[in-house]
Order: C-alpha cells, then sequence, then structure tokens
C-alpha cells in the first residue's frame, strides 16, 4: 500500500522494495542532521507488522525464535530472529510486548510468509497469528530528542503498541491515523525524515538489515546479531546448535565491516557488488548511503580471514573498512589441550 504521505511537499519515493515510503522530503542532508542532533519521524509503513496473541505467546515464540521471551513484561521490547535447522537466518524481527499481546514488524513483503510459518508450528497451544500489514503502519521517532517528539503525538488510547528500543520508539499506528500523527508531529517541530537519512543513520551504527546485508547464508554471529538479537543463555530452538558451536569454536566463515569509500566517485556501489582486494572477490557489497558527515558509507560481508586493515575496492570505487564483526568472534569455549605423556 502507497503512503500518503508521499503526497506531502518535496516527498520522493524511495528505491524497491521500500518504493512506498519516501526516500527523502526534499532536504536528505537536514534530514540526517536533525536524527543526530534533535529528532524526526520517519515513514516505515511498508513494514510487515505481525501481532501474536494467546496466553502460550511468550513460551512459544520463545522456542522458535533466538530470543529470550517467557515472562516477558509488558513494554519489553527487543529483536529476535528466525533461523533455519541450520542457523541460517530466515525472519528478524523488531518486537514489542504490550501486556496482551507481541507484536512485530519485519521486511516489507515478509509478513505473509512469517505468518504463514508461525500458524503452521501451533499444534494445539493457544496462541493466535494475525499478519496485520493492510491495517497497521509503522511510525519511528529517532534522535536524541525522540522522547520528547514522542509526546506531541495525539493521544490515541491504548490501541497503539509503542515500542521503545535504544535507538528509536516505533509506533504500531492503525493505517487510517499515520497521516493525522505525522501532521501532528510535523506542526510540533519535528522534522519529517526520509529513508535515505534513516538509512544512512542505521549503516552508521552498524546494524544490518535483512536482504539488504545478508544472503541465504547468513548466520548471526556474521553479522553482529548476537547480543541485540540472540540470546546465548536460553532452551533449544531452530538453528541453536550453529549459535552455539560459533559461540564456543569461533570461525564464521564471513564477517560484516563498515565501508568508508571513495567520496570522489559519483554513485554508490550496487547492492550485491564484489568487494575486491588485489584483483580477487573476498566479500559482497550490502546497503549503501550518503552520511550527511562520513560521506558515502556502506555495509559489506566479507571473508573472516581477510586483514582487518585491508583496504578494497568495491564496485570500482576505493574503499576502506572499519571492523564491526571481529574475526575472532566467538571462540569462548575454555578446550584444555592433552599433552602426551614422555
Amino acid at each position: 500500500m502507497t503512503s500518503p504521505l508521499l503526497t506531502r511537499p518535496g516527498a520522493v519515493a524511495a528505491a524497491s522494495p521500500d518504493s512506498d515510503v519516501a526516500a527523502h522530503y526534499g532536504e536528505p542532508a537536514q534530514e540526517g542532521r536533525a536524527l543526530e542532533r534533535s529528532a524526526g519521524w520517519v515513514d516505515r509503513g511498508n513494514r510487515g507488522v505481525v501481532r501474536v496473541s494467546g496466553p502460550d505467546r511468550l513460551s512459544w515464540l520463545h522456542s522458535l525464535t533466538s530470543q529470550a521471551l517467557t515472562g516477558a513484561a509488558p513494554g519489553t521490547a527487543t529483536e529476535a530472529l528466525v533461523l533455519d535447522s541450520k542457523g541460517h537466518i530466515r525472519f528478524h524481527l523488531s518486537i514489542v510486548e504490550d501486556g496482551t499481546a507481541v507484536w512485530a514488524h519485519t521486511e516489507p513483503g515478509a509478513a505473509a510468509e512469517l505468518a504463514a510459518f508461525l500458524d503452521s508450528m501451533r499444534f494445539l497451544l493457544r496462541v493466535e497469528v494475525e499478519d496485520l500489514s493492510d491495517s497497521r503502519a509503522v511510525l519511528t521517532l529517532a534522535g536524541p530528542d525522540r522522547d520528547s517528539a514522542l509526546a506531541a503525538v495525539p493521544d490515541l488510547g491504548t490501541e497503539v503498541p509503542v515500542r521503545r528500543a535504544a535507538d528509536e520508539t516505533d509506533l504500531f499506528l492503525p493505517a487510517d491515523s499515520l497521516a493525522p500523527v505525522a501532521a501532528a508531529l510535523s506542526d510540533s517541530g519535528v522534522r519529517a525524515v526520509g529513508l535515505w537519512a534513516y538509512e544512512a543513520a542505521r549503516i552508521a551504527a552498524h546494524r544490518p538489515r535483512l536482504g539488504f546485508d545478508t544472503d541465504h547464508r547468513a548466520i548471526p554471529h556474521e553479522m553482529g546479531w548476537v547480543g541485540s538479537a540472540v540470546h546465548l543463555d536460553k532452551g533449544c530452538y531452530p538453528g541453536q546448535e550453529t549459535v552455539a558451536r560459533v559461540h564456543n569454536l569461533g570461525r564464521p566463515p564471513r564477517r560484516l565491516v563498515l565501508l568508508h569509500l571513495d567520496g570522489m566517485a559519483e554513485r554508490l556501489p550496487e547492492r550485491g557488488a564484489a568487494i575486491e582486494l588485489d584483483g580477487r572477490q573476498v566479500g559482497v557489497a550490502g546497503s549503501s548511503a550518503r552520511h550527511h558527515e562520513l560521506g558515502p558509507i556502506a555495509l559489506g560481508l566479507v571473508k573472516r580471514t581477510v586483514p582487518v586493515d585491508a583496504q578494497f575496492s568495491v564496485d570500482g570505487i576505493a574503499a576502506g573498512q572499519e571492523v564491526v564483526v571481529p574475526p575472532d568472534t566467538g571462540a569462548n569455549a575454555d578446550i584444555p589441550l592433552r599433552r602426551r605423556g614422555v
């Protein structure tokens, strides 16, 4: 569903799969500064929304995802992954428990598949799964003054779950409330911010995005999601064996890096472009953006064995790297060596 906020003056649609929301509202650099210095509201109404209700919801999701959710208190905001049996990432969920249901938003177009998967795993448990992507829209408040911005949101009663994460606040708005809430925020002085600035801030903060910075082989340790989306002290769930093995023994095949791209280039690398070292491919580029202070940046996955000070060529653009996931991530097992007696 195309966002009604694309009719705002200056709004320019983002690229697929985000083409239903705005890339910017005419001033992308100022929008980026607002996220760093004050606050902005971001239309993320293209995100998929899934609601899970029922008395068994927390223990059930605890058993299916990488996150510890049993006994989560109302207001708990976190992230979770759904992995396949080999530990590859299938879904990334941004979650809030509101006391009666768990709300999650996920990548555009992924909610129907996620809801179908969850529904297939219900068995006899007391849970209900709903895909509410057509009736709910995510509006995100970001920046250091986001709590003040939240106070400017009109009172919508108890029907709007609010996910207060460490770096942003998500509102699961009724779709017909998106435009009025955005107007009220703008009237109170909160700047409209498009996805160009939001994505640039995300990349600079080393936060990967599923499908943009991952492929079908990606595992949590490669992406730096251990800790934020993966709880290491919980019971069994699909893919746990891979997580435990890498946590104990280390050696994930790849590692996430932040790429600082040559600002002389007049373009950004294509997603999926080769990251090359001395003429050979050592990785692949993911999200890229122009940050208002850092300039052109991107996330990339490179082989674990690539030196941390290596300089790359990315789609023909020179790039330095900033380590996000260290090459020695994991390897926490204390395994004593046996010595043969002499």
